[in-house]
């Protein structure tokens, strides 16, 4: 886009750009599309999948338009709607190692009690696993409730603990995902490979935007790479107006 500074911003979705699994405010999209892109190159970096990520984006005529969608961690890597390069978790790690692991991941939450429980505990993705102790099938109103729980019985951080201890040595690493899951990725498989698929794009400085940026939350690494410059947010209200002040928006 002609005229635009040679700077890319990133952003997490879940809790940056949307409230947790919701679709973006026509506002906001808006704001992205026309106002930020005009002035910087922007990419979409997320744990979810392309067609959770389109989802909550407002389609797949938003996301073609954006410069870079990362998805699962950068691992599965889209530009203008077409898919370019993937990983995959199974080829990695092989079968057996990945079900040891998921054996081992269902027996621990079979023990946990909780205000409510659903389904779809376990979604295995390309690059990553999903493990979510509250079922990802859950409704909004079982969601919330299971994120105030969480928050003080520290349900998945107690798990990540857990799953660290159980898999040391494994080279499978494991981080807090969005509001109500766990995240599970060959070490180095974070949101910094992104970075490598821009790595020769010569940018003077590349900016991130996420909410969970703290020691355990899956935006930590990217957010303190030295590659990037971090910017912690709370909330896709105050991305927006963190996007004003960055970028001198009227």
């Amino acid at each position: 886009m002609a005229g635009r500074k040679s700077i890319l911003y990133l952003f997490d979705v879940d809790g940056t750009l949307t409230k947790p699994r919701q679709v973006i405010t026509e506002e906001l999209k808006s704001f992205l599309l026309e106002k930020v892109q005009s002035k910087v190159a922007v990419g979409l970096v997320s744990g979810s999948d392309y067609a959770k990520i389109s989802e909550q984006i407002g389609g797949e005529d938003v996301v073609e338009n954006l410069d870079y969608v990362f998805c699962e961690n950068g691992l599965v890597q889209y530009r203008g709607g077409k898919l370019i390069s993937s990983e995959s978790i199974l080829t990695h790690f092989g079968e057996a190692k990945l079900q040891k692991l998921i054996n081992f991941a269902l027996g621990y939450m079979s023990k946990i009690e909780l205000p409510a429980k659903r389904g779809n505990f376990i979604e295995f993705r390309s690059s990553m696993i999903n493990i979510c102790p509250v079922g990802r099938s859950c409704s909004q109103e079982v969601r919330d409730e299971f994120v105030k729980y969480d928050a003080v019985h520290k349900i998945r951080q107690k798990f990540v603990d857990t799953l660290t201890e159980e898999f040391k040595g494994s080279g499978l690493m494991f981080a807090l995902g969005g509001q109500i899951s766990v995240d599970v990725f060959p070490a180095g498989w974070d949101k910094t490979y992104c970075l490598n698929h821009v790595a020769n794009e010569s940018f003077d400085e590349i900016h991130f935007f996420g909410d969970k940026t703290e020691s355990g939350g899956n935006d930590y690494e990217i957010y303190n790479d030295s590659r990037t410059i971090g910017h912690k947010v709370t909330s896709p209200d105050d991305t927006k107006q963190l996007l004003i002040q960055c970028l001198s928006i009227d």
